[in-house]
């Protein structure tokens, strides 16, 4: 036991709080890097001493200038850390940052508390002023049923402007003080403390700032009730804001400091009385001999200041000497009912902010006069400049620092310098306070002593902890006069926080029972970011010459030695190990050195044991009153378990010989199993095994059996006579239940004996049947590979079942047994379920071979003579025994199937079909195989039901596909599912929630980028908003569109039938967990039609615009406010829809966008044929047939646009492209034909003149000269260019004149046209 830099806290992101303090540390400068080279040249040689060798051997700075000014920033800071650990402030300037401890996972996996900024911001209220000193302050909880930890955290804060603020955890300015209108150099606290002994003054709490030249105390008990009373009052303002409550005033004293050149920090020694020898020799100095003497002596306030001239100053303020001040507190609030309370007469300011100052609240208040105070004596010096003073906790000695690298200590009484440390340099002290352990020191016979304990009081050691940053080593020193018992590199960049106090608001009657969690320093490391404190054992406080307690750890350290050392001879280790353990006299420390020498793995069993009883036999020859009952119920406990690990080991060496391997019929008698439940029970482990391989490594130097000494000593303990097992994880469990049982398992070993000894050893029943179990469940490959297994776990359960306390008297056959209870709860919990099954139907056989015996105890009488086998007794037990049985036969199918191998025709192999087993969906099951699926099917015949299986792989495939949407196949796959449900209430609930939860984020996210860009969007568009290429979001729409109108479909269908009534399984009626997700369907409300079919339009128009690439089309401006107001609204309320006549600007936009989709689906079924003779269906993969000249006209109607010139106009489409045959059965569905006659005449026409005028050829020439003039007029007006086709046969276009001539009535006014057109075409054709 040594001391040790324990880390106990992390910082969660202290870059971030770096760069808000210091912004001029972000990149550091060459300059200041300099300045740090030049000061590092002149350090002094001579201060180095021993460290100069450590110095030489360090490596070469291999970090820049820049970066080594980045990391003393913390240096520039003031920092304070609560001793309660709650809290953490560093300020710089006018700036500040909070941390407060939270507990997190670390990189590791490990809990760690991290400090994380709880609030950061700008402290200053009067321009130009800066931070100079920093206070966390814990408050002492009120409440009778506090745990010892503080109510809060008051933050103390002193300004360069002389100003000290008081804020809460949250920032919260309370209130502020103008006591001194100099700067504040040093804020100090001191807190209660119980005083050790009867004769020391009991210090009363304090808070003390000090100024260039004077030292202002503020009463602790008149602060803490102020800042109480300000917090409560913050509360209750931010509540109602209206409560005004003038908390007490604050009682000070204020000291002018004289006599002294330069002050920069001080220590409040606190009250301090002199002896009598003290006071007659000071009054006979004074007043001769005749002086006379005051019966009590005075008391007396001390403060020591360290500075310049003298370079350290004691003063001495007699109480009484001066009236407390009284303060008015002005509650400090931010609001504006409070405003009242800031006047400049009070000695309180409040927070008010920088753009509402007034001219009354800049004057300052009035500052009290200080009462002088003359320096008593100091301790000249004047080449020397003190830098800091820490006081120790012991309040006597006090350690300073100076500008020559020089750390002295200082004996407070005596006013004396003690002891001087060089080569110190910016270094930074602290204090710890160790308490002895009474416990640990060994028991001796003493007097009685009057502070109630036979042992003394405990004794108090003080040690020196000084952090030398220019090394970069932390250092712990005995005082006054001990040597250095520790140092550790840490650094050069870190800070060392001492507070010196605990917490506030305690006295001699509030702090009996409290025992808070206080540290007493702390070490804070900018560069690994983390903070760390020093363990110091008070042992190393001792003088060799006295310190048992050293030559114990010696001793240890020269076991521990020996245990490693590289000796073959185990008697000579065993003879030495003996020596040294009996030599030690502290029984802790011989307890933790037995605890070594049975923790190695070098040390054979039996010299374990001698050990062991060489030191229980040395502690019973001591005297009764010297023994510690501890260490001698240890031995003994320790030699227990080592018998019974020697006496295992004995019983799994013997081997004995195996019985014959029981056939079927045995076994299937032994589980009490007609011979076709057996057979049955074969084949579903055989095929298990078939399905579920498991692959296991064994090294040769493994063992089932062999278990170490060590781990059988970790995992066992005794208490009263009783065998525990300690808490472990599940391979250590199992680990040890091989040891006892795995040999018993496959016939090798007995096991009556096993279980003979083990009970005698102390272990319970329970403890061995959670063992077992948990062995044969996790060894289900090798169980199923051995038959005999069944047969031994049988009879070992038999036995077991037979102890006392297993199966407890009082059971009867109409209550459950809390032992078989236990077992099939680690049945059910179980993953392994063939290893469960079969331990099951063991459970079961045993518990009615026991019920037997006890039934025929009760009723032998009755049953003399007759056959008892063919009656098995009823028992609640077995009840619960039979329906496990149907579960886990149940589960075993389940997890058969889950593990078979999947059908591998599918075309292409997606993330869907390498997922883990675990993760397995529905769609798998379907795939795996008929014969199982049979075989699952009729175990559940309610959980797969066709509708059932149909919802959840619709729900496994959209959860898919929003995992990765690109796989559009995914959703496709999930409507067609969707559509295979028979049930439409089931349809419409699956429906409505993969909506909701899946698709109507995306759909709006794609619709708005559309409507954004006026145009099918590029696939970095699609990507970007919607998460998709746009292939996929085409598909996506393409869904979305399909998915509306099932659910359309649905709405409809389900007032024909009614809901489904959902059943479970019988052994599955107890089943917990999620809702299912048929049920959740059911419990879908009903849809608005006419929303839901509104929505379905945009969808179309979205799919519409993709599916063809359409341009300047704004699918939004389709619609008026209220159309767009009701998209992507819930579907099953009712929202306020387009009504009446819709705007003609809007219908005419409507006109264009369905005349552009069929122009558009024309182009590309003509250009499709063109490629390659396929049908219409294989030309858009995502559509499966989808007609779009139909759709279009069945929008036409939803959006009050004709259908017949959309009609119109896909005829026209159709002869202009030249598919005539196509466009001859569109004409048919056209209901004014008359009008598409006209326009399919001027169709004609520009072919005519095509052939006519655009060939040039001879004969058309000569025709063209025949024909009537008008005719020719009319010609050369047509355009060719207009067609898509014009290598039309002029027969081809003879039938379409024939069908204008057909339709066109007599009186047209481009009859005659027409026939003329017919003339002119029969001239070409012939």
């Amino acid at each position: 036991m040594s001391c040790v830099l324990v880390p106990f806290g992390h910082f969660q992101d202290l870059e971030a709080a770096r760069d808000f303090l210091c912004p001029h540390r972000r990149q550091g400068s060459a300059a200041a890097g300099k300045e740090s080279a030049g000061k590092s040249t002149s350090w002094e040689d001579g201060d180095w001493g021993a460290w100069d060798e450590a110095e030489l051997q360090e490596p070469e700075e291999e970090e820049s200038n820049s970066k080594t000014q980045r990391n003393y920033w913390l240096q520039d800071c003031v920092l304070s850390l609560s001793p309660t650990n709650d809290l953490m402030v560093i300020a710089n300037e006018q700036k500040a940052v909070f941390l407060v401890p939270k507990w997190k996972q670390s990189d590791k996996g490990k809990e760690e508390m991290q400090y994380a900024v709880g609030w950061s911001g700008s402290l200053n209220v009067e321009e130009g002023e800066c931070v100079s000193s920093v206070l966390c302050i814990p408050l002492a909880s009120q409440k009778r049923s506090s745990t010892g930890r503080p109510d809060w955290t008051c933050i103390v804060v002193g300004f360069t402007s002389g100003y000290v603020r008081f804020y809460t955890e949250s920032g919260v300015l309370l209130l502020a003080q103008l006591l001194n209108e100099d700067p504040v150099l040093q804020l100090k606290c001191r807190t209660y403390e119980i005083p050790r002994h009867p004769g020391v003054t009991e210090q009363n709490e304090e808070l003390s700032i000090l100024y260039p030249a004077a030292i202002v105390t503020i009463d602790g008990f008149s602060l803490f009730q102020s800042l109480r009373a300000c917090r409560n009052q913050v509360a209750r303002a931010a509540a109602s804001g209206n409560e005004n409550v003038q908390p007490p005033p604050l009682a000070y004293k204020k000291w002018g400091l004289q006599d002294v050149d330069t002050i920069v920090d001080h220590a409040s020694i606190g009250i301090m009385t002199l002896s009598p020898f003290d006071q007659m020799k000071t009054a006979s100095n004074i007043g001769g001999y005749n002086a006379a003497i005051k019966n009590s002596p005075p008391a007396m306030s001390q403060y020591v200041t360290v500075g310049s001239n003298p370079f350290t100053g004691f003063f001495f303020a007699l109480e009484g000497s001066s009236q407390p001040l009284l303060s008015h507190v002005a509650l400090a609030v931010a609001s504006k009912l409070t405003s009242a309370l800031f006047n400049a007469a009070s000695g309180w300011l409040g927070w008010k902010s920088k753009h509402e100052e007034e001219p009354a609240q800049k004057q300052k208040p009035k500052v009290e006069p200080a009462t002088p105070l003359a320096v008593r004596f100091g301790l000249p010096d004047s080449r020397r400049h003190g830098e800091r003073i820490c006081l120790s906790p012991c309040n006597t000695l006090a350690a300073v620092t100076d500008d020559f690298g020089r750390v002295i200590l200082l004996d407070v009484t005596r006013g004396l310098a003690v002891r001087m440390w060089k080569g110190y340099r910016d270094a930074e002290v602290g204090w710890i306070q160790t308490v002895e352990d009474l416990h640990e020191r060994e028991a001796e016979k003493m007097d009685f002593s009057p502070f109630g304990n036979a042992q003394g009081p405990s004794r108090v050691a003080q040690f020196l902890v000084i952090y030398a940053p220019r090394r970069g080593i932390l250092e712990v020193w005995s005082t006054q006069q001990g040597p250095r018992v520790g140092a550790f590199n840490v650094g050069k960049y870190c800070r060392l926080l001492y507070p010196g106090y605990k917490i506030m608001g305690l006295n001699n009657v509030t702090s009996q029972g409290w025992q808070p969690q206080t540290y007493q320093i702390c070490l804070v490391d900018p560069v690994s970011g983390s903070v760390k404190t020093v363990h110091v054992p008070f042992h190393l406080a001792l003088s060799d010459k006295k310190s048992e307690r050293a030559k114990d750890m010696h001793l240890v350290k020269k076991l521990n030695a020996l245990l490693k050392a590289k000796t073959s001879d185990p008697d000579l280790i065993e003879a030495e190990a003996k020596e040294l353990i009996l030599d030690i006299k502290y029984p802790a420390t011989k307890k933790q050195a037995l605890e070594s020498i049975l923790t190695s793995e070098r040390v054979p069993l039996s010299s374990l044991t001698n050990i062991t009883q060489t030191v229980m036999d040395n502690l019973k020859k001591q005297e009764l009153e010297c023994v510690d009952e501890g260490l001698l119920q240890f031995c003994a406990n320790k030699l227990k378990l080592l018998h019974l690990y020697e006496l295992v080991s004995k019983l799994n060496s013997q081997t004995i010989q195996k019985d014959a391997s029981p056939s079927d019929n045995d076994l299937a008698k032994l589980l009490r199993l007609e011979d076709k439940d057996f057979h049955r029970l074969e084949t579903l482990l055989e095929n298990y095994k078939k399905e579920n391989p498991q692959t296991t490594v064994q090294f040769a130097d493994e063992k089932d059996d062999v278990l170490s000494v060590k781990m059988f000593l970790e995992y066992l303990e005794y208490e009263k006579d009783v065998i525990n097992v300690k808490n472990m994880e599940d391979g250590e469990y199992v680990a040890l239940g091989s040891f006892f049982f795995w040999k018993c398992l496959c016939g090798e070993s007995s096991t009556e004996e096993m279980c003979h000894a083990l009970e005698s050893a102390g272990f319970s029943p329970q403890i061995l049947l959670s063992l077992l179990l948990n062995l044969w469940l996790s060894r289900e490959r090798e169980i199923l590979d051995k038959p005999d297994s069944v047969s031994c776990l049988h009879t070992m359960l038999w036995l077991l079942s037979k102890m006392k306390v297993a199966i407890d008297e009082s059971w009867d056959t109409q209550s459950v047994s809390p032992w078989w209870q236990q077992m099939r709860t680690a049945c059910v919990q179980s993953e392994n379920n063939a290893a469960a099954l079969l331990s099951a139907h063991v459970g079961h056989s045993v518990t009615a071979q026991i019920i037997d015996s006890v039934t025929e105890k009760k009723f032998s009488q009755i049953i003399v003579g007759s056959d008892t086998e063919s009656w098995e007794a009823l028992s609640l037990d077995s009840e619960y025994w039979k329906l496990l049985l149907k579960q886990l036969e149940d589960c075993l199918i389940l997890q058969t199937l889950l593990h078979s191998k999947v059908n591998k025709r599918t075309k292409r192999v997606s993330s869907l079909q390498t997922e883990p087993l675990s993760r397995l969906s529905v769609k798998k099951l379907l795939e795996a195989g008929k014969e199982l699926l049979q075989l699952a099917y009729q175990q559940f015949p309610c959980s797969l039901e066709v509708d059932v299986l149909h919802a959840h792989c619709c729900w496994e495939y959209v959860v898919q596909w929003n995992k990765d949407p690109e796989e559009a196949c995914f959703l496709i796959s999930s409507i067609d599912h969707l559509r295979c449900i028979i049930n439409a209430h089931v349809q419409h609930g699956i429906a409505l929630m993969m909506w909701n939860t899946f698709i109507v984020k995306r759909l709006s996210s794609a619709t708005y980028l559309m409507d954004k860009v006026g145009k099918a969007p590029k696939d970095r568009l699609c990507r970007r908003d919607v998460g998709m290429g746009d292939t996929a979001m085409t598909a996506f729409l393409g869904c979305c569109s399909d998915l509306l109108q099932t659910l359309l479909e649905a709405d409809v269908s389900s007032d024909e039938m009614h809901a489904p009534v959902l059943d479970t399984e019988d052994a599955w009626v107890s089943v917990e967990g999620p809702v299912s997700i048929v049920e959740l369907a059911l419990e879908q409300k009903r849809i608005h039609y006419p929303l839901v079919e509104h929505q379905f339009v945009l969808c179309t128009i979205l799919y519409a615009i993709m599916r063809f690439s359409l341009k300047s089309v704004k699918p939004l401006s389709l619609f008026d406010s209220k159309g767009k107001n009701a998209f992507f609204k819930d579907l099953t309320s009712i929202q306020l829809l387009p009504s009446g006549d819709m705007d003609p600007n809007v219908l005419s936009i409507r006109q264009q966008f369905l005349v552009k989709v069929v122009s558009a689906a024309v182009q590309t079924l003509c250009s499709s044929q063109k490629a390659k003779e396929v049908l219409e269906e294989e030309l858009f993969p995502f559509e499966k047939g989808k007609n779009w000249p139909t759709l279009a006209a069945d929008l036409a109607q939803y959006l009050q646009i004709s259908e017949d010139v959309v009609r119109r106009h896909y005829v026209c489409e159709l002869y202009s492209y030249g598919m005539d045959h196509l466009g001859e059965e569109a004409f048919l569905q056209v209901t004014d034909k008359e009008v598409l006659a006209s326009q399919l005449l001027i169709l004609a026409g520009q072919r005519l003149a095509f052939a006519l005028l655009h060939t040039q050829t001879k004969e058309g020439m000569e025709l063209l000269a025949r024909l009537p003039p008008t005719l020719c007029t009319w010609l050369k007006a047509m355009d060719p260019q207009e067609l898509q086709n014009v290598e039309v046969p002029i027969a081809t276009t003879a039938k379409l004149v024939n069908k204008v001539i057909e339709h066109l009535p007599e009186n047209h006014g481009q009859y005659s046209l027409a026939l003329n057109l017919i003339e002119a075409v029969e001239a070409i054709s012939s």
